[in-house]
C-alpha cells in the first residue's frame, strides 16, 4: 500500500498544505463558475475536494472556517434571525413605457447635464447583502424591507459562485441578485412532476423559496447562482478609496472574484438607452437565467451622491418593465377538468412554447364565456402569456391565420369524469356536473379539505388522496378519521413510519377549529374570509347549520349569493350527515377565539410581496388578530397595502389609487409590537 505525501509532514507543513489545496480550490472554482472557464475536470476538482475534506477530518485542530467545503455545513435552523442592515438597501422606481422613462431622464437633466448612464439587464431574483471582514465572508442577509432582513450565512455558502474568501483582506459590503438559472428550474420542475408534487411556479419564486430553507443542505441541492452588482460601505481597496463610477465598481469587484452583471453598457442618450432595452428584451430567450426589465442608473457616484435619495427609492436611477411576454403557439385541444364544487373548466392543451421562464404547454381558457367572446377555436394559433408572471393564460386568437381546418370548441354535455348530465345557471359562466358523488369532485373535494388552509393535513396531498379512494379506504372526509396507521404502512410509497406520521397529522387536525372546518367544507363562494366571519358570527358549527338568509345578509360582505350557497349546503342530506360524522370524529366543531382586541377595527389592509420577518399567513394573522380586514385585491376601500419586496401589480394600483403604503416596520409599528416580538405573538 502506498503511503501518502502527507503521511511524513510535520503539523506545521501539515498545515501549509491544506492552506494550499484550499487557495487551488477556490481558484479553480471561481474559474468553473464565475469565469466559466474551467482548466481542471470535474474529476480531478472532485479529488482534491476530497482530500482536503479529509485532512479536515483528521486534523480538526488545522479546520479553517472558511474552507471550500463548508459550503454545506451546519444544523438545520429553527428559524432565519432578523438582521437590521447598516446600510438601507433601497429599492427602485418603477417605469413601464419609453415616455416614462423618458421623463425620469429630463428630470435628471435639470440637475446634471450630459449624464452617462450605465444600462444592465434587472435580474428576476431575490437581492441579499453579503458582508466581508477581513476578506472573509462573515454574514449575508435577506434585502427584506431594505431596513431589516433575514440572516441566510449558512445558505448563501451553498452558492459557488460568491466567493468565501477575497483575494485581498478587504472589509465591505456588497449587493447581489440570488436567482436559479433555467435549466435548474427545469429540472427541479421535472422531478416534482415526476413524484407527484406541485410544481414551482417560475425561477424566481423558486430561487426566493430556496434561499429561505431551513436546511441548508436542501438549498445547496438547488444549485442557485448570484450576480453581484452593487459596492454597499467599506473599500473596494486594500488603500481604503472607492471606485469613481458604477462601471469601475463592477471591474473591482470582478477582480475580486464575483460573478458580475452580463450586457451593461454605458450610454448618454435617450435613443441609445431604449435601444439598448429593447436589444435586451429581444434576447430573454436567449439568457440562462430571467430578467424582468432593465435598470438604467448615473455611472458617476458623485453625481449620485448630488441627485441623492428620495423617502424610499434613489433619484438617480429607475426600472424599466418590460410588459408580460406573449408569445403566439398552437392550440392543440381543449381538455376538460372538474373541481371540486363540479365546475368543468376548458384548459387548452398548446405546443410547447417557452414563456417567462418556463415552458408551457397548457393555459387556462376560464369558461365556455371566454372561448366564445375570443372567437378561440380548435387548431387555432392563440397568444399566451402569464398572469402575474404566473398562471399561463391565452389572451387571443389569430382568425388571421386560419387555414379551414380549425374546428369549434363545445362544452360536454356530460361529466367527463362520471357521465352524468352538466348544467349551467342562468347568469352564470360555469357549467357543472350534477353529480355529487362525482369521483373528480370527491378526491378535489377531500384535497382542499386537508389542504393548508383548510384542516393542514400535512402529508395528505393529492397523490395519497388517489390512493386512498383506490383502495376504497375513504369515500368523504370523514372517513379520514378513521384510518389507523396498519391500513396505511402497505400502500404505494408508505411504510410504517410514514403511516403513523399521516395518521398523528390527521389527528391533530380534530383542533384545527370551526373557522377551518367550515372553509374545509368547501361551500361554493365561501372563502376562509367568509368562513372566519361565519365562526364568529355563530360560534358552533351547529349554529351556523341552523343560520336564516336573513342572519347570515347580516354578515358584514356576506351578499344574497354568499347566504344561498351556505344554506343550500347545510339543506342537502348528505352534508349533514358529513357534519354530524365529523362532529361524532371529535373534531373542534366551535370556534377557537375572536379577535383580541379592536385596535384595527373598520380598516381594511392587503399584502403583497415578500416580506422580511413575516410569512404572509402570519402577518394576516397579526392583523385580523387586532380587529383588521386582509383582502386580496386592492381598491378605493383599501385603506393600506403593506409591500414587501417583489411588490407587483397590486402595489402599482395601490399608487395609481393614491391608497397609503407601508413596509412591514410600519405594519408592525400600527400592532404596537417591534419586528423582534412578532414571531413570540404568533405563539401566543
Amino acid at each position: 500500500m502506498n503511503n501518502h505525501p502527507t503521511d511524513s509532514m510535520t503539523h506545521e507543513q501539515l498545515a501549509d498544505y491544506m492552506a494550499q489545496l484550499r487557495a487551488t480550490l477556490t481558484y479553480h472554482a471561481k474559474l468553473y463558475y464565475v469565469d466559466d472557464a474551467p482548466e481542471i475536470s470535474d474529476f480531478e476538482y472532485d479529488k482534491l475536494y476530497h482530500e482536503l475534506l479529509h485532512l479536515e477530518e483528521e486534523y480538526p485542530e488545522l479546520d479553517d472556517p472558511a474552507s471550500p467545503t463548508k459550503r454545506v455545513g451546519g444544523a438545520p435552523l429553527d428559524k432565519f434571525d432578523k438582521v437590521t442592515h447598516t446600510s438601507p438597501m433601497n429599492s427602485l422606481s418603477d417605469v413601464f413605457s419609453f415616455d416614462e422613462l423618458r421623463d425620469f431622464l429630463a428630470r435628471v437633466e435639470q440637475t446634471v447635464s450630459g449624464a452617462l448612464y450605465s444600462v444592465e439587464p434587472k435580474i428576476d431574483g431575490l437581492s441579499v447583502a453579503l458582508r466581508y471582514r477581513d476578506g472573509i465572508l462573515v454574514s449575508a442577509a435577506t434585502r427584506g424591507d431594505g431596513v431589516v432582513g433575514e440572516d441566510v450565512t449558512q445558505n448563501i455558502k451553498t452558492i459557488f459562485s460568491i466567493p468565501l474568501t477575497l483575494p485581498e483582506p478587504l472589509t465591505l459590503t456588497v449587493r447581489g441578485e440570488v436567482y436559479m438559472p433555467r435549466a435548474v428550474f427545469e429540472r427541479l420542475n421535472a422531478a416534482r412532476e415526476a413524484k407527484g408534487q406541485a410544481l414551482m411556479a417560475n425561477p424566481r419564486n423558486a430561487a426566493a423559496g430556496s434561499l429561505r430553507q431551513l436546511d441548508p443542505r436542501i438549498t445547496a441541492e438547488r444549485a442557485l447562482d448570484i450576480f453581484v452588482f452593487n459596492f454597499q460601505e467599506g473599500a473596494l481597496y486594500l488603500d481604503g478609496h472607492a471606485p469613481r463610477s458604477h462601471t469601475e465598481t463592477l471591474l473591482r469587484l470582478r477582480e475580486l472574484g464575483f460573478h458580475t452583471l452580463e450586457h451593461q453598457i454605458c450610454a448618454a442618450s435617450a435613443e441609445d438607452i431604449i435601444a439598448h432595452i429593447q436589444q435586451l428584451g429581444e434576447q430573454r430567450d436567449l439568457l440562462a437565467y430571467d430578467i424582468d426589465g432593465a435598470v438604467i442608473k448615473i455611472d458617476d457616484l458623485a453625481t449620485r451622491t448630488q441627485l441623492g435619495e428620495g423617502t424610499n427609492t434613489p433619484r438617480w436611477a429607475v426600472a424599466y418593465k418590460y410588459p408580460p411576454e406573449r408569445k403566439q403557439t398552437k392550440l392543440l385541444d381543449i381538455s376538460i377538468a372538474v373541481g371540486r364544487t363540479g365546475v368543468l373548466t376548458p384548459t387548452a392543451n398548446l405546443v410547447a412554447v417557452r414563456l417567462a421562464g418556463t415552458t408551457v404547454t397548457r393555459a387556462t381558457l376560464h369558461n365556455i364565456d371566454f372561448i366564445r367572446q375570443r372567437d378561440i377555436m380548435l387548431g387555432d394559433i392563440v397568444s399566451v402569456q402569464k398572469a402575474g408572471d404566473i398562471i399561463p393564460e391565452v389572451v387571443c386568437a389569430h382568425p388571421e391565420k386560419r387555414d379551414g381546418s380549425e374546428q369549434t370548441f363545445q362544452m360536454p354535455t356530460h361529466c367527463p369524469s362520471c357521465g352524468e348530465p352538466v348544467f349551467r345557471d342562468e347568469g352564470e359562466a360555469a357549467v357543472r356536473c350534477t353529480n355529487a358523488a362525482c369521483p373528480a369532485q370527491l378526491s378535489r373535494a377531500i384535497e382542499h379539505f386537508a389542504s393548508k388552509d383548510a384542516m393542514n393535513i400535512d402529508g395528505m396531498g393529492p397523490r395519497v388522496v388517489e390512493l386512498l379512494l383506490g383502495e376504497g379506504l375513504i369515500r368523504d372526509a370523514a372517513d379520514l378519521y378513521t384510518l389507523c396507521p396498519e391500513q396505511l404502512e402497505n400502500l404505494e410509497r408508505m411504510g410504517k413510519k410514514s403511516a403513523q406520521k399521516l395518521v398523528d397529522a390527521i389527528a391533530a387536525s380534530k383542533e384545527a377549529g370551526l373557522e377551518r372546518l367550515i372553509y374545509a367544507l368547501g361551500i361554493r363562494n365561501v372563502g376562509s374570509s367568509a368562513a372566519e366571519a361565519l365562526a364568529a358570527r355563530f360560534g358552533s358549527l351547529e349554529a351556523c347549520m341552523k343560520a336564516t338568509v336573513e342572519q347570515l345578509c347580516a354578515i358584514d360582505d356576506f351578499g344574497q349569493i354568499t347566504a344561498d350557497c351556505v344554506v343550500n349546503f347545510f339543506s342537502h342530506p348528505q352534508n349533514i350527515a358529513l357534519c354530524q360524522r365529523l362532529t361524532d370524529a371529535g373534531l373542534r366543531t366551535t370556534a377557537i377565539s375572536a379577535p383580541r382586541s379592536q385596535d384595527l377595527a373598520g380598516l381594511t389592509f392587503v399584502l403583497t410581496g415578500t416580506l422580511p420577518t413575516l410569512s404572509r399567513d402570519d402577518a394576516t394573522a397579526l392583523l385580523k388578530a387586532k380587529g383588521a380586514k386582509v383582502t386580496g385585491s386592492v381598491s378605493k376601500k383599501t385603506d393600506y397595502v403593506v409591500a414587501g419586496e417583489a411588490a407587483g401589480s397590486k402595489l402599482t394600483k395601490a399608487q395609481e389609487l393614491g391608497v397609503s403604503v407601508i413596509d412591514e416596520a410600519q405594519m408592525l409599528a400600527m400592532l404596537g409590537q417591534a419586528p423582534s416580538d412578532a414571531g413570540e405573538q404568533l405563539q401566543l
